[in-house]
């Protein structure tokens, strides 16, 4: 970050002395003119490889301007991969946190605030909560959103980004078996009042879908969002890994993938029927709609044309059924 402050031509990998609690990359033309024109956009990932289509479906809606990367682990091979080999924009800068106290940098919140696209990687979510909610970053992250300007986050970027989001607070990654069995237990950390996304208000994100069996979970999720908020309307949205859900401003959405994965819709629209504590859960009639490749979701009232595929889940004494 010196190379910004001083206007040193310091290498790429170059960190300040100062310690700011963040490392700091680059690559491509800074000194660009911002992009001419943005839309509102936002690209979950669920996890795994990246989907050339949806970045340059994502770098489009961002004027094919000035990405930054958000993480809390890693270097600069995201933004490598990101300039190099999917290409289309003018310039990449990442910043990888390691404490709170770089949230509140000027220097960074600059960087920000400059961003045509932000994109936050996975890792580890429990890290952005502790260190970027409430802080001036967090500020920012939702200013660039009222900007109307893209953002797009996978795995744990991703789950950070509904308006109900699984923390991993204790450090693990709950399984659905254990959270059906114990639902009301610690390792269901659930957070809120983090980031503000359009039409994801009422939303429970998660993640590498399919393959890591997380239905379970998130019908979970969505029972303690909505005992949390006093609302029957709480909607859990998962996304398969290789996979990505393209939404546009007026809260279309379609998904692109690597090999035919989905987003998963669960949508109750009632409240379990036991949520207690001790107890494993009981939760019946829960539509499950799975938006494939020729679907087509808008989350400006949970519909979907053209589904993949259709199902009821039922959970009783912790035990998931579909039908």
């Amino acid at each position: 970050m010196l190379g910004l402050l001083l206007g040193l031509a310091l290498p790429s990998h170059a960190q300040s002395v100062l310690d700011p609690g963040y490392r700091y990359y680059e690559v491509g033309d800074l000194d660009a003119a911002p992009a001419a024109h943005t839309e509102p956009a936002m690209m979950l990932m669920g996890g795994g490889e990246w989907v050339p289509e949806a970045f340059q479906w994502w770098l489009q809606r961002a004027g094919n301007g000035r990405v930054v990367i958000l993480r809390a682990s890693g270097a600069d091979d995201l933004q490598e991969r990101l300039y190099r080999d999917i290409g289309g924009a003018a310039s990449v800068q990442t910043v990888v946190f390691d404490s709170r106290r770089g949230a509140d940098d000027p220097a960074l919140l600059r960087v920000v605030a400059a961003a045509d696209a932000i994109f936050i990687a996975g890792g580890d979510q429990s890290r952005y909560i502790r260190f970027w909610k409430g802080t001036a970053l967090n500020a920012a992250l939702n200013a660039h959103v009222r900007a109307g300007r893209p953002i797009a986050g996978t795995s744990a970027g991703l789950a950070i980004l509904g308006g109900y989001s699984y923390g991993a607070m204790d450090g693990g990654s709950i399984t659905s078996a254990r959270a059906l069995r114990d639902p009301m237990g610690g390792e269901v950390t659930l957070d809120s009042d983090f980031l503000t996304m359009p039409y994801l208000s009422n939303v429970v994100t998660d993640t590498h879908f399919g393959k890591r069996d997380r239905l379970g979970r998130l019908i979970v999720f969505v029972a303690r969002a909505a005992q949390q908020a006093g609302r029957e309307d709480m909607v859990g949205i998962g996304v398969d890994e290789d996979t990505a859900l393209c939404v546009e401003a007026d809260g279309r959405g379609r998904v692109l993938s690597r090999n035919g994965g989905y987003a998963w819709l669960v949508m109750p629209q009632h409240t379990a029927d036991r949520l207690r504590d001790g107890e494993p859960l009981d939760f019946h009639a829960i539509p499950v709609t799975g938006v494939g490749s020729g679907s087509l979701l808008h989350l400006d009232g949970f519909r979907v044309d053209d589904a993949a595929f259709q199902v009821t889940a039922d959970i009783r004494d912790g035990g998931l059924e579909l039908r």
